[in-house]
């Protein structure tokens, strides 16, 4: 169970995570030792998963997202072992998602521009083994990108 100090530590290495040791103990009024035992012990817990480069996708040239929420032809025994190994293997597919309802996954995809997402979607999307339906939806604003849990 996390008390408040492992609840002030959490929220500032949330919101500064570049932070040395001193400085977010610092921050959350304790001393270095403390910070780094609590931080090791939510680590093994399995709290903090680990640290991990944000890239802006933009920045790297990639100017279309779409998410394409697909149903399986769900009478193949392995339909969904088989699509995911698939579109596993697709570096512009970011997320993979599933879900129970209607629409079985759902893809998050990026690509360079038009162009360059169509020859994807027409190239490796559309080879993906067991689709039943797809349903493209360009994204045209984020309005929200948060992982910040309230701590």
């Amino acid at each position: 169970m996390l008390d408040d100090v492992d609840r002030r530590i959490l929220r500032q290495y949330q919101r500064a995570p570049e932070l040395t040791l001193s400085a977010l103990a610092e921050r959350c009024a304790i001393t270095q030792a403390t910070c780094w035992r609590r931080l090791e012990r939510m680590q093994e817990a399995g709290v903090i998963r680990g640290q991990q480069a944000v890239i802006d996708w933009r920045a790297m040239g990639y100017e279309v997202e779409v998410s394409l929420r697909i149903t399986l032809d769900k009478t193949a025994p392995r339909a969904f072992d088989e699509f995911l190994a698939a579109a596993r293997e697709i570096p512009q597919v970011l997320e993979i998602q599933t879900f129970l309802g209607r629409v079985d996954l759902r893809l998050s995809v990026i690509a360079r521009d038009m162009a360059d997402y169509q020859r994807l979607y027409r190239d490796h999307i559309l080879t993906l083994p067991h689709i039943a339906d797809i349903e493209a939806l360009m994204h045209v604003a984020r309005i929200k990108s948060d992982e910040v849990l309230p701590v």
